[in-house]
């Protein structure tokens, strides 16, 4: 069966493009002959990602500034329909990661990581699904995390947006079941970034950027419900680590001292 990727000038937005996986992911999709509208907070590493794009042939948009502000997604989104008439995938995938340590608890570090991670996603999907349930057509993918599953220690305010953003992504995906309008959650263990790059602790699996964007565009093409990876600790994570005990859960996670000191 011919994937989505195969047909010429299809419309991709990525959000947070400018490093990472974001920045993968828009490359990628336009060494497929897509047309890539990337978002992003910096000016310099947004034109770099696009310039990356524009490399491979590729219709590039460059979209500045953050998903926390719905009148900014507002504007993103009227600059894509004025240039290409709407979507046929989102790729949300912008995020931010900040230490959030129990015993010197800053509520401001919850609210800057839900206002990015979660509301940045509830802000383009409600300005993308009307016009793919009109088009009956459309992918959506939202970029979670292996640490939605339990709350990590010195990661609750992470931890607690991936696991909003996973019942978000899912309610959704209920909503729309037999719309044409297809939700796809990622949930990737460590990949090679700007923010693992800070991590004090082991990270095991670390993938490779591109291998990680080879199977999160995979999944979307192939419109899977839930795509996590590496199997080892996506296993791990969600078939051992949610359904263990709480207790011992809590007494195991308490014990992780390297990951109480990461810097992200």
């Amino acid at each position: 069966m011919a994937l989505d990727t195969a047909k010429p000038g299809l419309r991709v937005l990525v959000t947070g493009a400018t490093s990472g996986l974001g920045r993968e992911m828009a490359i990628q999709m336009a060494r497929r002959g897509a047309r890539v509208a990337l978002t992003g907070r910096r000016a310099d590493k947004l034109r770099d990602a696009a310039q990356a794009v524009r490399a491979k042939d590729a219709e590039a948009l460059e979209l500045l500034g953050g998903v926390d502000d719905p009148e900014t997604v507002k504007r993103h989104y009227a600059e894509i329909k004025d240039a290409w008439g709407g979507l046929d995938w989102a790729i949300l995938n912008a995020g931010i990661s900040e230490a959030c340590y129990a015993r010197a608890f800053k509520a401001e570090v919850v609210r800057k990581t839900f206002s990015t991670n979660v509301l940045g996603a509830a802000y383009w999907l409600e300005a993308v699904i009307p016009d793919m349930l009109a088009a009956k057509s459309g992918r959506i993918a939202g970029i979670a995390s292996l640490a939605g599953y339990r709350g990590l220690p010195g990661h609750g305010a992470y931890s607690a947006s991936k696991a909003a953003l996973i019942a978000l992504l899912e309610s959704v995906r209920v909503d729309l079941r037999g719309t044409g309008v297809s939700v796809t959650t990622v949930c990737p263990g460590f990949v090679k970034s700007e923010l693992t790059a800070r991590n004090r602790y082991p990270m095991p699996f670390l993938m490779e950027t591109q291998d990680a964007v080879r199977v999160v565009l995979s999944g979307i093409e192939r419109k899977k419900r839930v795509v996590s990876f590496p199997w080892p600790m996506a296993f791990f994570m969600r078939r051992v680590v949610a359904h263990a005990p709480d207790a011992l859960y809590e007494r195991l996670a308490a014990r992780s001292g390297p990951m109480k000191k990461a810097d992200a």
